[in-house]
């Protein structure tokens, strides 16, 4: 059934390609294989979630992982929850609904959790997970207008379209793509779009920019009246992200656990991801009035809210997928988490305690 979905949306795409001149730009093709009603990856009632291969999933990501992770997230909320004087929590892009059940199986019980996700495919496997917690958990379509509470996002901005920029030693080119034989190919186009460094690229450098993750992140911020937002996504900071010895980029394509370089192939059939440049998020959060008040590997974050507490005692069952949490080769260190606030002068969030990073941004 995956198969045919993919086969019907990659018609569907080369159809609207050459209906708009034989080319599209890499982010609406992305777009068009992530979230294209009844057909994208994300839009699929086939897709599969779980911590291994054999599931049948194509990734695993930290709740699914352990659910310690949550309870340790859940921390950083309640504190965050408390300054604001709020009780409610927003979730974008919740997936298979592990983080939400977990912080929410941790938080107060008048804690009210909002979920934001366009995939009506994953809202269903969303609300029969979280059905035990009743009307204490809505679905919406869309950002809210006015957010007062604590916003989470566990592998969101990853997932965001990015434009690609190709470079070929003297001009930059958009990268995009076309429809040749049959078969999708890439094809460049003159653009004044540019990365935000130059740190002297080599000819053959492919890269990304993000300008719908930041525009996300700018109008998220305008919309916090009084909160505090948590990302937790694998990324770097600007002048690393693009350092020059980084010639291929960062976007990547994930089916069944293994990773391959060819968003071309398949489409729709497997998830494609790009790293996130912290750095601009940070300045599109400042841009719309939020302050950073933290960044931090994942596993610091963890632990500044009490995991290894959490891990006192607990089995070799409990124990080796929460040190996969913390390990650097794993997940500790590749993962980061910021955070932003509105209207909370002086907070000093948990999370970042100690080991924070905002320096390097």
């Amino acid at each position: 059934m995956a198969g045919q979905e993919a086969s019907s949306l990659s018609t569907l795409i080369a159809r609207r390609i050459g209906a708009d001149g034989g080319w599209w730009p890499f982010d609406r093709f992305m777009a068009a294989a992530l979230y294209e009603p009844g057909l994208g990856y994300y839009a699929r009632d086939s897709r599969q979630f779980g911590a291994s291969p054999a599931s049948g999933s194509d990734f695993v990501t930290a709740p699914e992982l352990s659910p310690l992770f949550g309870q340790a997230f859940a921390r950083q909320v309640a504190q965050a929850l408390g300054t604001a004087g709020a009780r409610d929590v927003f979730e974008f892009g919740a997936g298979s609904g592990a983080l939400a059940e977990q912080l929410l199986g941790a938080l107060d019980a008048d804690v009210r959790y909002h979920v934001v996700d366009l995939s009506g495919a994953l809202r269903e496997r969303q609300q029969a997970r979280l059905a035990a917690y009743g009307p204490r958990v809505r679905w919406l379509d869309r950002l809210p207008d006015s957010i007062h509470g604590v916003v989470v996002g566990n592998e969101v901005l990853d997932a965001m379209p990015v434009q690609l920029l190709a470079f070929d030693g003297r001009d930059w080119h958009e990268r995009g793509v076309a429809v040749e034989g049959g078969a999708f190919a890439w094809r460049d186009r003159p653009t004044d779009l540019r990365p935000p460094l130059d740190p002297g690229f080599a000819a053959g450098t492919v890269t990304e920019i993000h300008p719908q993750g930041e525009a996300f992140v700018r109008t998220l911020s305008e919309r916090l009246q009084r909160g505090a937002a948590f990302f937790v996504d694998y990324g770097f900071p600007e002048a690393e992200y693009y350092h020059p010895q980084r010639s291929g980029g960062t976007l990547m394509c994930h089916r069944g656990h293994r990773a391959d370089a060819d968003p071309l192939a398949d489409v729709g059939a497997k998830d494609f991801t790009a790293h996130v440049d912290f750095t601009g998020i940070a300045l599109a959060a400042q841009d719309a009035g939020a302050s950073v008040v933290g960044y931090t590997s994942q596993a610091r974050f963890l632990m500044n809210c009490g995991l290894l507490e959490l891990l006192q005692g607990a089995d070799a069952r409990t124990l080796a997928p929460a040190q996969k949490l913390l390990a650097e080769h794993e997940m500790g260190e590749l993962f980061k988490v910021i955070g932003f606030v509105r209207g909370l002068p002086g907070f000093d969030p948990l999370g970042f305690t100690a080991g924070d990073r905002c320096h390097t941004l």
